[in-house]
């Protein structure tokens, strides 16, 4: 089963990519989407018995791949609670976002190549989450840096698109050099790369010391170190975060894939795959809990004054996946694990509702341009909502009953002020990231679905009405033919759109519902946002419950989970107040007074600019990193290539010809004498010289 389960998105993958155009769009569609479906299937039957507690973790060998000397690669899958739970949130996730490509990517002319992609994406984070090796795990990891770069700039006609693939590319490197290093490293100490044998000698290592950069430090703090530079990289941490916001101009159905289900998640997994080595070295869980903090507060503070629907989910992705490894930090691993799962559906939910306001919108994703489509598109804002519910994790600490992420991202406060020492900080960032997190979700919600409509000032609805008055016979349809017909705009002054404004906002716009094959992943996914916390909390993240749950895949320590369960009322309580706060100054700026932005921007002009120019970490890595590298590749380029190799080389001999040739045209001048008298020299300097010897 588990062999089918990460083969069948691969074979689905490569019929869609090789037959392309000639395939046709509905045999791609069908063979991806139903290939996912079906690992879905066979990844809950995995699951549930684990749930249950009556599975155990086995490894499956396939072949044997890489043996020299002592160096020893098998390729075989893996299957304990991690991967069962990891198989369940990329095969779910993934074929509902199959799923809802098939509305939201309708008009895509390249929709073979989609499915593809996409397909190929679960298939490499399948194989991260069932490698029972290092190597085999770095196989999936650059896999889905690989596939994030096709589906990123997929719309490779798009300059943006491009950019943002390329960054993502380049930034993801950084991250694996350090993946890599702590991968030749961890061979280097332990004489092997598989994974159970490495955790089992972990604990021998601690104490010991290497030598690195010249000078010794405690092994198994370097080891975890640069293991943990990769994870900073997958999972967007602070400094290698900018590549994340960048992704979203990726279509809608991969930003949901990338944020919930793959590529981000990998590094807070890898993290707690290895937590038995984090375990050895406090210094490096101090290192993940300050920057898992950090991550949390920078993305939090970033998300309340930006006014694309995608970016405002994409920094609460980076946010969450703060609060997950500041878990992993204070050795909460369990708790970083539940919120993976937990986050994976009410986030997915998040991307594919906003998808569905994007539809509806006509391609407009700034939230200015929004406004009362509560009544338009029912579904979409219903299901929203309960994705808001379950981020900002609403629910009744006195009862204990919630939405998903009031089980799981309390679950970590509450360990986090359990473990004490880093992990007393970390709380107090988490809960000041949860008062900025109610407040730039419920904002989202009150600019999208509530107030007036501010649609006429979009100039993506203005094209389109343009176009429907000037192009009936075209439909509603075509939306991307629409959004960017310059013609129909030429054509159609602004007095055609006024014509049909009734005074309401709307400019005789309609947004309508997405179609179902949208709408139901929507739906699915709700009830994962509203129920997975509740069902599941005992198993992650309970005293007793979590160890028969993970029977060892992960450092476990009850202890401390225990604490969590017994800590003040007040510590209880504190994310349900900051949540109300969030959502009570939600609803005074943007529903109350609606006036109360400006004047916040007028009055903190700098801290506005601040956070809206993302704490110009582009803008120092443009300076720090991009214009070095750019000025020492022009070096290379005018100095050392044009100007000395082939100025020297190439050129300068080709140069040194033609001169030469110059010089010998002059005595081939056709005169008879002149032949004479060079032949009369030559046998005088021949005399001379035979003379002189």
């Amino acid at each position: 089963m588990i062999q089918l389960i990460v083969l069948l998105p691969l074979l689905a993958a490569a019929i869609a990519g090789l037959g392309n155009k000639a395939l046709g769009k509905l045999p791609a569609k069908i063979i991806t989407t139903g290939a996912l479906f079906a690992a879905c299937a066979m990844s809950w039957a995995i699951f549930i018995p684990f749930l249950l507690g009556h599975a155990q973790a086995s490894v499956t060998p396939l072949f044997t791949w890489i043996e020299s000397g002592s160096f020893d690669a098998q390729w075989a899958l893996r299957v304990d609670t991690m991967t069962a739970v990891m198989l369940v949130v990329i095969t779910s996730v993934s074929s509902l976002v199959h799923l809802y490509s098939w509305g939201y990517m309708d008009e895509e002319p390249d929709q073979p190549r989609f499915f593809a992609y996409l397909s190929l994406f679960t298939f490499a984070m399948l194989m991260l989450v069932t490698a029972n090796n290092l190597l085999q795990m770095f196989f999936g990891w650059e896999g889905v840096g690989l596939a994030s770069y096709l589906l990123i700039g997929f719309w490779f006609r798009k300059p943006s698109a491009n950019a943002a693939a390329i960054k993502a590319f380049v930034v993801n490197r950084v991250g694996d050099l350090g993946f890599m290093m702590g991968i030749f490293g961890t061979y280097l100490v332990f004489n092997t790369i598989s994974i159970p044998e490495i955790l089992e000698m972990a604990p021998s290592m601690a104490g010991s010391t290497i030598g690195f950069l010249g000078h010794r430090f405690d092994t198994m703090t370097v080891l975890c170190l640069l293991l943990f530079v990769g994870a900073m990289g997958k999972s967007a941490q602070l400094g290698l975060h900018t590549w994340l916001p960048d992704a979203m101009e990726g279509p809608t159905p991969v930003s949901a894939l990338i944020h919930a289900a793959t590529m981000v998640t990998a590094g807070v997994f890898m993290v707690c795959r290895l937590s038995p080595m984090f375990e050895t070295s406090q210094t490096a869980l101090t290192v993940v809990t300050y920057v898992g903090a950090a991550t949390c507060l920078f993305a939090a503070t970033v998300g309340t004054v930006q006014t694309d629907i995608k970016r405002v989910i994409a920094y609460s992705t980076c946010s969450q996946l703060g609060y997950m490894f500041f878990a992993a930090g204070v050795g909460a691993y369990g708790a970083a694990m539940f919120h993976l799962f937990t986050h994976a559906f009410f986030k997915a939910l998040l991307f594919l509702g906003a998808g569905s306001v994007i539809h509806a919108m006509h391609h407009e994703q700034d939230m200015r341009y929004y406004g009362g489509l509560r009544k338009s598109i029912p579904i979409t804002f219903w299901t929203m909502t309960l994705g808001t519910l379950a981020i900002t994790g609403v629910g009744l600490p006195i009862i204990g009953v919630g939405f998903a992420g009031f089980y799981s991202k309390d679950g970590i406060l509450e360990a986090a002020y359990a473990a004490g020492g880093a992990g007393t900080g970390a709380f107090i960032v988490g809960v000041f990231a949860a008062l900025l997190t109610s407040f730039y979700s419920w904002r989202l919600v009150f600019l999208t679905f509530f107030g007036k409509p501010r649609w006429t000032q979009s100039e993506h609805i203005q094209h389109a009405l343009h176009d429907a008055h000037g192009h009936d016979d075209h439909g509603h349809d075509d939306h991307a033919a629409h959004a960017h017909n310059d013609h129909a705009h030429a054509a159609h002054g602004h007095d055609d759109h006024h014509a049909h404004d009734a005074g309401d906002g709307t400019g005789g716009y309609h947004p309508h519902e997405s179609p179902l094959v949208m709408l139901v992943p929507l739906i699915v996914l709700s009830l994962g946002a509203v129920f997975a916390g509740f069902l599941f909390h005992d198993q992650f993240i309970g005293a007793e419950g979590g160890i028969e749950f993970w029977k060892g895949s992960l450092a476990f320590d009850s202890h401390l989970m225990h604490a969590a369960h017994e800590v003040p009322t007040w510590v209880k309580f504190a994310p349900f107040t900051v949540m109300l706060t969030g959502l009570f100054v939600a609803w005074l700026s943007y529903i109350k007074n609606t006036d109360w932005p400006q004047r916040f921007v007028a009055t903190f002009t700098g801290l506005y600019t601040f956070l809206l120019n993302k704490w110009y970490f582009d803008e120092l890595y443009n300076v720090l990193f991009v214009k070095p590298a750019f000025a020492i590749g022009r070096f290379f380029w005018k100095v050392g290539d044009v100007g000395f190799i082939d100025r020297f080389g190439p050129n300068g001999l080709a140069a040194l010809v033609v001169q030469g040739n110059k010089i010998t045209r002059r005595l081939q001048s056709g005169y008879l004498y002149t032949y004479a008298l060079v032949m009369l020299i030559g046998l005088a300097a021949a005399a001379t010289w035979a003379m002189t010897r």
